[in-house]
């Protein structure tokens, strides 16, 4: 019997039978060519449908030219896309999986960067997306968006997809128009619920009229507590009800969060999991008709089978999970549930590449995105089966060992320390970052599987290497913290002035608790990234007094993009950690620091018992010039220090070139 019992049976919606509740939901992959769907964006579907999904939701489709809002977006109003989304709609449908599209539109939040438009909504209120106004739509505008949405689902049907979902969440024009804050009009399209919700309704009773019966209508919607102008939960479950009344709406399906609090849209580790689970238990119970949907933090099958069999909602929706692992429904199906590579929530290469409008991909996951290269997360065998030596167990070394492995090779990899993971670990080991340890047993128990032979406490020298043997030599040997403290925005200094009056350490220090810190600490993060912050979030949590000081104009400048920014600093605040933005570390006293004002030049002195310097590390490599003859790979921060996502591609991409 299955270990997720509910989550592995199939069901029933309207003409189609689902092979299981495990939903690839829709999300901007922002992989268009000029428009169209092309070869990267349906391998990247089909690897989804290959790896079990039930049912996949392709990227939301802008139904009309006021509605664009990426770089990627594929064309709106246009029959030119049909035989395109054919090409890709069937390859999906014969693995397998039933297969949607989500028709959207942003309304007032849009990008007219990219779409040279207005942006129509309800009442001419201003963009949350960027620091534009919007259009107060007239009625025949109305009605050309009403004809635009049921259009856009009859080029759909055309193209063979099995339905359509309407996008009504994160108060998108649908929801701008259902909610009487965004919604201040006096005709037949605002004030009652009646009127608020004509738009939707006609749109729902359009797209069944022109599509017929045997065509799948979902609905996405949203829930938030952070803003009393949003929807609560009994609100959100009327206007759901009103629409699934008709009998038109096959499911509906619930996430979190919103252009008004965006960190809940896609949580990353900062926020909790299973976010929607009070609303999907409320429109459970109260439809008659249509199935109903959680998605936002349900990471984990464990968490996908609580909600399911608890009764709160009838199918899931995984999204990040199944970017992070294409095969995880798959792989619950054959009870392999421990093979399932875990998404470690972190946004840096899904929504942080999709927020500078690039085509996304994974951290731990770099096929994703290439699978028309790559083939996918599938490995050939190699003709050849070498001996493989890989030097280190970060990030670069763990993967490339691994798919050498999995393409046939014999692998050994030797790791200096007592526990594979390298800085990656200590990066696990910050506050709500556990799931980057999971990871890390997550590779162990791969190597087991592929008879990797994992060596520790193993430091190797040029002579070492060369006794060993190998056919081909990974070197994947990190780097370390700069020795000199210096840094970018004070570049005439040189090394940190009164770097030796000690006490001044790098994180890896702090996370490894071989650094003696005292009570007050300024922690100086130069990278606005987790490296820093982590560790000022670790210090606070153990009861320093910190002090954040950044060159930057403000705090966890590179989380912007993952959204992880605004959580995170929220709750250094409430630690009571001080920020102290645009400074930079003039000198250290041994018993503080002399603090420049980057916009000013002024000094101030902050008394503290240490100093800790998050500034850029330097490449550790002592080997591959003295290995020159053996050709090895140098992968990961070995060549350069960079953050995570690069050292896993490189670590990828050798074990695939062996």
């Amino acid at each position: 019997m299955s270990d997720f019992p509910r989550l592995t049976s199939s069901y029933r919606l309207r003409h189609k039978t689902v092979r299981n509740r495990v939903t690839f939901g829709a999300h901007t992959a922002n992989m268009s060519e000029n428009g169209l769907p092309g070869a990267q964006f349906g391998a990247y579907l089909l690897e989804r449908a290959l790896g079990g999904a039930g049912m996949i939701v392709a990227e939301p489709m802008p139904v009309h030219r006021t509605g664009v809002l990426t770089r990627g977006n594929f064309l709106p109003e246009t029959d030119d896309i049909i035989p395109a989304f054919r090409r890709i709609v069937e390859p999906v449908q014969e693995a397998g999986a039933v297969i949607l599209q989500q028709l959207y539109h942003v309304g007032a939040h849009g990008d007219s960067d990219l779409s040279f438009a207005p942006h129509w909504g309800p009442s001419g209120l201003p963009s949350y997306h960027d620091s534009d106004g919007s259009h107060a739509m007239t009625g025949a505008e109305i009605e050309e968006m009403i004809a635009a949405f049921i259009a856009a689902a009859v080029r759909c049907r055309k193209a063979g997809f099995d339905g359509v979902e309407i996008w009504a969440a994160y108060h998108s024009l649908l929801e701008q128009f259902w909610t009487p804050w965004s919604n201040r009009r006096d005709d037949d399209w605002g004030g009652s619920l009646a009127n608020r919700t004509r738009l939707s309704m006609r749109i729902l009773e359009g797209i069944r009229a022109a599509c017929g019966e045997d065509f799948i209508v979902g609905m996405s919607v949203s829930w938030s507590d952070t803003y009393p102008v949003l929807h609560d939960i009994d609100e959100l479950t009327e206007i759901v009800a009103l629409h699934d009344a008709t009998g038109h709406l096959d499911y509906v399906t619930c996430g979190s969060g919103g252009y008004l609090d965006f960190e809940q849209l896609m949580p990353t580790f900062a926020v909790g999991e299973k976010l929607t689970v009070p609303a999907t238990l409320a429109l459970k119970q109260a439809l008659t008709h249509a199935r109903v949907q959680a998605e936002s933090g349900i990471r984990t099958p464990e968490n996908a089978e609580t909600v399911l069999s608890s009764g709160e909602a009838d199918m899931v929706s995984i999204v990040r999970g199944q970017i992070a692992d294409p095969h995880l429904a798959r792989k619950l199906t054959e009870g392999r549930a421990a093979d399932i590579r875990g998404c470690i929530s972190c946004n840096q290469m899904c929504w942080g590449r999709r927020s500078r409008d690039y085509w996304i991909s994974c951290l731990i996951n770099p096929s994703a995105g290439r699978e028309h290269i790559w083939g996918g997360d599938r490995f050939s065998v190699s003709d050849t089966a070498q001996h493989v030596l890989v030097v280190g167990g970060g990030p670069a070394g763990l993967e490339a060992a691994r798919v050498a492995a999995e393409r046939g090779h014999r692998v050994e990899l030797h790791e200096a320390a007592p526990m594979i993971g390298g800085q990656f670990r200590l990066a696990g080991e910050q506050p709500r970052r556990a799931q980057i340890l999971d990871l890390l047993d997550w590779y162990e128990r791969q190597f087991a599987r592929l008879g990797v032979t994992l060596r520790l406490n193993s430091f190797l020298d040029a002579d070492d290497i060369r006794a060993i043997g190998a056919d081909r030599v990974i070197l994947a040997t990190g780097s370390l913290p700069d020795e000199d403290a210096t840094q970018r925005w004070l570049p005439q200094l040189g090394t940190l002035p009164g770097l030796a009056n000690g006490q001044v350490h790098a994180p890896e220090d702090v996370m490894r608790r071989e650094a003696r810190l005292g009570d007050a600490v300024i922690v100086y993060d130069e990278g606005g990234t987790m490296r820093g912050l982590g560790t000022a979030w670790h210090l606070a949590e153990a009861g320093h007094r910190v002090t954040l000081v950044t060159p930057d104009p403000m705090v966890g400048r590179e989380l912007v993009r993952t959204s992880a920014d605004i959580p995170i600093r929220a709750t250094l605040a409430r630690l009571g950690v001080r920020f102290l933005t645009e400074h930079a570390i003039a000198h250290w006293h041994g018993q503080g620091a002399r603090l420049r004002n980057l916009l000013t030049g002024e000094e101030m002195d902050e008394p503290a018992s240490a100093l800790v310097m998050s500034t850029t590390n330097r490449a550790f490599d002592p080997l591959s010039a003295e290995l020159a003859d053996l050709s090895p790979i140098l992968v990961g921060d070995a060549q350069a220090p960079r953050q995570a996502p690069y050292a896993f591609y490189e670590g990828r991409r050798a074990g695939m070139e062996i």
